[in-house]
This record gives structure tokens, sequence and C-alpha cells, in this order.
């Protein structure tokens, strides 16, 4: 009787032993599935641009979206049009939206922080496209060599107008981008002032990067100076182009040098026809496929390595630096037409044939 017994309990116990053995099959299983079902689940990023209504940045959302369905993610796009309390309101709904990635055009790089941390918490990561957002848990930054962007637009204008009055034409204030170009054009532009060969009769920013605005601060400028204006360091082709309308009205157009930046068509067709001096064209197709493969990495929870760190008064966030390139009138057809960025019809269009470069 003892031995059956003894024979009924082991076999009891090599039951229980195989039905813990088979449900932990069951839960590996189960793990593996879900795992798997994780690993195709369709990525989602928000991409929260800070105003549409400006070329630069219908290109940027272009080329990035088409980028990232390329890598497998749905992309998410919502245009502040240059209304900070709107960019706020937007990026909150994203949060609320299942992304797995935040990305940032800001139009106010110190007014970010809240929702930032927001999605931090929520363990969605953030990139900064193109400008830097301040005192905040940014996953990573993709922009230009934004310094080197104000030393080529000083640069070009120096070269060509090494002594007489400038005037200081700068982007919006609260876009920590215009700062950088500030300081690169400072860096060319003081050694002559101190110099005595360069004299500032004026600096001004042109709130949200705006042309009217522009526009106004440089009519001004050309009264308060009667009209003694040499140079303009304007530092986008926005401003640039508002600027030009103030020198237009004044028969000086195409007499003051004028920088810009973005390479938007407007601007290119004003350099090829003499109005503008330059543009700083900063690839765009390589900025937003970039900062697409990136937002994927992040959204994957993978780790991001930059060329270098930048601190942002609160975290040193890795910093992906591209660099961009000094367009004039000779560069035109190596570098705009050549990358298709803009057709040269298009650019053209406002020159005689016959004054044109051959068509490539």
């Amino acid at each position: 009787m003892k031995k059956c017994k003894g024979l009924l309990s082991l076999f009891l116990v090599s039951l229980l032993v195989l039905m813990l053995a088979a449900c932990g099959e069951d839960v590996a299983s189960q793990k593996a599935s879900s795992s798997k079902g994780d690993q195709n689940k369709k990525i989602k990023i928000g991409l929260s641009v800070s105003d549409l209504t400006l070329e630069r940045w219908q290109h940027d959302r272009d080329i990035f979206v088409e980028k990232a369905k390329g890598l497998g993610a749905d992309v998410f796009v919502q245009s502040a049009n240059g209304d900070e309390a709107k960019q706020l309101s937007q990026i909150q709904n994203m949060l609320s939206q299942g992304i797995d990635a935040l990305v940032i055009i800001a139009i106010n790089s110190d007014s970010l922080t809240t929702v930032v941390d927001q999605a931090k918490q929520e363990g969605i990561p953030v990139l900064a496209y193109d400008r830097l957002i301040n005192n905040s848990d940014v996953s990573a930054y993709v922009s230009f060599d934004n310094v080197r962007v104000g030393e080529m637009q000083a640069e070009y204008v120096v070269k060509n107008v090494p002594k007489g009055n400038y005037f200081m034409l700068g982007g919006s204030p609260t876009d920590n981008n215009a700062k950088m170009f500030r300081e690169g054009q400072m860096n060319v532009i003081q050694p002559l002032v101190d110099k005595g060969d360069i004299k500032i009769i004026g600096d001004q920013w042109a709130k949200n990067w705006d042309a009217n605005e522009a526009m106004k601060i440089m009519e001004n400028a050309l009264t308060a100076n009667k009209n003694k204006i040499d140079a303009v360091v304007a530092s986008n082709d926005a401003t640039a182009g508002g600027a030009i309308q103030a020198l237009s009205a004044q028969n000086m157009d195409g007499k003051v040098a004028i920088s810009g930046q973005d390479a938007d068509l407007a601007a290119v067709q004003r350099i090829v026809e003499g109005k503008q001096s330059m543009t700083v064209y900063k690839p765009i197709k390589t900025i937003a496929t970039k900062s697409a493969e990136v937002a994927v990495q992040l959204a994957k929870g993978e780790k991001v390595e930059g060329s270098e760190k930048v601190n942002n008064g609160k975290v040193d966030v890795p910093f992906i630096k591209l660099d961009p390139i000094m367009v004039g009138k000779d560069e035109v057809m190596d570098t705009i037409i050549k990358d298709g960025f803009h057709p040269y019809d298009d650019v053209y269009k406002n020159v005689p044939e016959n004054e044109r470069p051959p068509r490539p």
C-alpha cells in the first residue's frame, strides 16, 4: 500500500511539473508574440512645424514625411503659423495621439520647456529640428552650423563692401538660431568695426522673421540715415526680401549689398537678377532626411550619437551638425540648380535668355 501511495505521489509531482512547464511555454509564447507585434507596430511621429506659410518649411515637411514613410513611419504634421500659444496647444494634442517620437521646429526656443518635459515623462523622445529648444530634456538636435551661417553672410558682404555703413537686420528675437547667426556675423564684422572700416548705423530684429516687419525697419533706417546705407546683413531671405522692397522704393535695389539665407525661390531669383547679393543654402534634403532617420531611431528606442554635444541650459544634447553652403550669383548653377532644389526655368524666368548660363 505504501508503495502504491509512493507511486501515486511521484505521478502527481511529475504531472505538476509538466503542467508548469507547459504554462511557462505558453507565457513565453505570448511574450514572443507580443514582442513580435511591437516590432511590427507602425511607428507614429508627430511633426510640429513653426510656420508652413514660409516656403522653406514646406520643403522640409515634404521631404521629412517622404523619408519617414520609407522607413515605415507615419507622420502627423501640424503648423502653428507663427503662433507660440498655438504650437504649445498642438504639441499637447500630439502627445495624446499615441505618438512614438516628437519632432519640433520651434517658434520660441525658450517657451517649450513644459511640453518637452511632459513628453519626457511620458517616455516620448523629442528631436529639436533646426532650432535648439532650451532648458528642456531634448533627446537630439539636428541643424546646420548656425554660427558658420552668420559668418558666411558677413564674409560675402564684407568681401564686396569692405568699408562703409552697415545695417544689421536680425531675425526673430525668440529664435535661438537668430542669435547664433548674429554671433557668426559679428565674428567677422566686429574686428572691422574696431578698425574703423565699418560703421554699424542700425541693428534691429524682425519679429517672426516677417518680411513686412523687415520692410518697415529698413524704411525707417533709410529715412534716419538719409539713404546712406552701403550694406545690409540680413539673417534670412524673407527679411532680405522685405529690406529690398524698401530699397527698391528708393531706387537702391542692386546698389546695396545684402545677405540672406534659406535659398527661397524669390531670393534666388533676386540673386540672378542682381538685387540680392547672396544666400546661404542649407541643403534641405540633407537636414530633412537626416532628421527623419533620427526620429525613427528615437521612436525605436535606439541611441543617437551626435557629431558633438551642445548644452541647452539643462542637458548636453547630441548635436548632429550639418554644413551650409555660401551661394552667390556664380554658385547658383552648381548648387541650387544641380541639386534640383529649384528648376532652372523658375530661377532664371526674369533673366533674358541671352544673359542666362547654359542650361544643365
